[in-house]
């Protein structure tokens, strides 16, 4: 059974945690825009095979602290509030999964602490690429005159009323289109928000029976914690890219070096083929051991297949 609890960090920051199992620790991290339930099958599954497993609600999220201030969503603060919890639960090392932007945040914490990670999984999203010449927002704002979803988000506030205004029909529109679900031709190939409208005009029309992997429990649930929420918070990881440009510096060129894995969905509109992302991976991370593709799955591969997702990543922690 899943209990919940408050964990306090060094600086001050309460994370509110999903525990589940006894075992070797298993941490979790989920990406936006999501909260811990993300993972709520692979709680199940993997403290059932043994393991100890724990998904924060990450800083800005669910019941979890959301400070104020665009600067307090940097990702070397990111990575601190996973070393914190895996200190915090008594724990001398871990194996971290993470999707979307959490994939993002267990690259780093491999990358910069690899005495604590046992094993790391990027869940639809690979490690970062050396650093180029010009921040990221700014680039994406050169290059596709301010259209990128990344740039849409930057502005305070316009994103949040945009998916505020009904969440209901906000987590309906997401989940839904950015899923294997989605017809063939759901959406653009590049998420460029058109001008005058919004981020949400990226997806195609939900249909009004949910997909099998979906249900109304599940959308009454992001409806609950985003009510609790907001989006301000996960927006404020985005508004912090160029910002993260120029505090990981000195990370430019580091490569993890603990075991890992990559595994996307084969729907996920980031998927480029197995191998180009084999070959992408190795580069930034030299102890890769594959790339996995999950059929049929779209971006939410944890929800979309849940238990082709526990298995891999069982096979993965039994490898290492």
């Amino acid at each position: 059974m899943t209990e919940h609890r408050d964990i306090e960090l060094a600086g001050g920051i309460r994370l509110h945690v999903a525990e589940q199992g006894s075992g070797p620790l298993v941490v979790l991290l989920h990406g936006f825009p999501e909260f811990w339930y993300s993972w709520r099958h692979q709680l199940a599954g993997l403290s059932a095979a043994g393991y100890r497993v724990v998904a924060p609600d990450q800083r800005g999220y669910g019941s979890s602290d959301r400070p104020e201030g665009v600067d307090a969503y940097t990702l070397p603060q990111l990575v601190g509030d996973v070393v914190g919890v895996i200190r915090a639960l008594g724990e001398r090392q871990a194996f971290v999964v993470g999707h979307d932007w959490g994939a993002l945040v267990a690259w780093a914490v491999a990358t910069v602490r690899p005495d604590l990670v046992r094993g790391v999984v990027g869940v639809s999203v690979p490690p970062l690429p050396p650093r180029g010449p010009v921040p990221p927002l700014r680039a994406a704002r050169e290059r596709f005159g301010g259209r990128f979803y990344w740039n849409y988000f930057e502005t305070p506030g316009v994103a949040e009323a945009e998916f505020g205004k009904d969440l209901d029909a906000t987590f309906r529109r997401m989940l839904f289109g950015a899923s294997g679900s989605r017809p063939a031709d759901g959406g653009p190939a590049l998420p460029l928000v058109p001008p005058g409208g919004g981020f949400l005009d990226l997806a195609p029309e939900p249909p009004e029976a949910l997909p099998a992997w979906l249900t109304e429990a599940d959308v009454a649930a992001y409806v609950a914690a985003f009510t609790e929420s907001g989006f301000t918070g996960g927006l404020n990881w985005y508004r912090n890219l160029d910002r993260n440009w120029e505090l990981t510096a000195a990370w430019d060129g580091a490569v993890v070096t603990s075991p890992a894995l990559f595994v996307i969905g084969e729907r996920d509109k980031a998927f480029a083929g197995v191998e180009v992302m084999d070959v992408a991976v190795a580069t930034l991370a030299p102890g890769h051991l594959g790339t996995v593709v999950i059929p049929d799955a779209g971006h939410w591969v944890q929800q979309e297949a849940p238990a082709q997702l526990t298995e891999v990543l069982l096979r993965f922690f039994a490898e290492v």
